[in-house]
C-alpha cells in the first residue's frame, strides 16, 4: 500500500506493508532512527512521536494511519544548529545519560508544553509517567521541561 503524509513538515509518499507501524516507517523506510523502539507494546514510550500534535506510541499505530497527517520527530526539532529548548534544557539539566529514552521524552514533554504552556508539577509528571528512563531517576527531566515552561520558550 502507498501512503502520503507530512514528516518534519517534508510531504512523504511511502510504499509498505499492510501490517506495517509507524515506528517501521520512520526508522526503515525514512532513516529517521531518533525515536527508538524499546518495548515494542507501548509501555516505555521509547518510540514517542506527534501525530496530528498528540504523543503517541509510533509502535502502536499502524503506519496506514498516520495517512494524510503530520508528523514529528526528534529530527524535526532543532533549526540547523540551534537546538529547541527542550532539547537545550535536556543538556543544560544533564536529564540525560544513555540517551535512548530522551527522544521520546522529548517529544511527549513537548505535546505537553503545546497544549499547556504552563503546567504544574503535578501535570508534567502525568505527561511523562508513560516513559520510562532507567538512567536518570526523573528529577533532572522534571526540571528541564519545568525550565521550559518557565521560560516560555518557542514550542
Amino acid at each position: 500500500m502507498e501512503i502520503d503524509l507530512l514528516v518534519n513538515g517534508k510531504r512523504e509518499k511511502v510504499s509498505l506493508q499492510a501490517n506495517a507501524t509507524l515506528l517501521q516507517l520512520l526508522r526503515e523506510d525514512l532513516m529517521l532512527t531518533g525515536t527508538k523502539e524499546g518495548c515494542g507494546i507501548g509501555q516505555c514510550g521509547a518510540c514517542t512521536v506527534l501525530l496530528d500534535g498528540q504523543a503517541v506510541n509510533a509502535c502502536l499505530v499502524l503506519a496506514s494511519d498516520a495517512h494524510g497527517k503530520e508528523v514529528w520527530t526528534i529530527e524535526g526539532l532543532a533549526k540547523g544548529e540551534e537546538l529547541h529548548p527542550l532539547q537545550k534544557a535536556f543538556i543544560d539539566h544533564y536529564a540525560l545519560q544513555c540517551g535512548f529514552c530522551t527522544p521520546g521524552m522529548i517529544m511527549v514533554a513537548l505535546a505537553l508544553l503545546r497544549q499547556n504552556p504552563h503546567p504544574t508539577g503535578d501535570e508534567i509528571k502525568e505527561a511523562i509517567k508513560g516513559n520510562i528512563c532507567r538512567c536518570t531517576g526523573y528529577t533532572r527531566i522534571f526540571e528541564a521541561i519545568q525550565e521550559t515552561a518557565e521560560k516560555g520558550s518557542r514550542l
